[in-house]
């Protein structure tokens, strides 16, 4: 699969070994951001794509950040439908107790790129039982 992508820095995001699943995205800025404690920001990457119809691009946390310095996403994962066209920016914030500094070109997030199937929503009045039924949220035990 192609995606045209137009980066601002020059560089294009690559996957980093032969079985990564997701693509790297880096910050792209004119100055540090420092993210205090419990603080939200919106990290500009200078990239903008255009992600085939059926497809999405997800934008997710890096497990080396989220472990060594609490940095995430706020939204857990972002999508980037088919029809943007705007920037990528990645919402991160710090979860961790210290203040982390963004640098340009700092990996902050990655992209995995996912098919989707658009559902028919059909209003009924009435759903299908199952042996679950409405049972959530631990609702099997331990």
């Amino acid at each position: 699969m192609e995606i045209k992508i137009i980066s601002k820095s020059g560089i294009i995001p690559r996957y980093e070994t032969s079985g990564a699943a997701g693509f790297d995205l880096a910050a792209f800025l004119e100055e540090a951001i420092v993210l205090m404690p419990g603080e939200r920001k919106l990290v500009p990457t200078g990239l903008f794509m255009a992600v085939p119809e059926g497809y999405e691009a997800q934008v997710r946390a890096r497990s080396g950040l989220a472990i060594k310095h609490g940095i995430g996403l706020v939204n857990g994962i972002g999508t980037v439908d088919s029809d943007y066209r705007g920037e990528l920016m990645v919402p991160l914030i710090n979860w961790g107790s210290e203040e982390f500094t963004i640098n340009n070109g700092d990996r902050i997030a990655q992209v995995v790129i996912n098919k989707y199937e658009k559902a028919e929503l059909i209003q009924v009045s009435a759903l299908d039982e199952t042996e679950r039924g409405s049972g959530g949220f631990g609702h099997t035990g331990v």
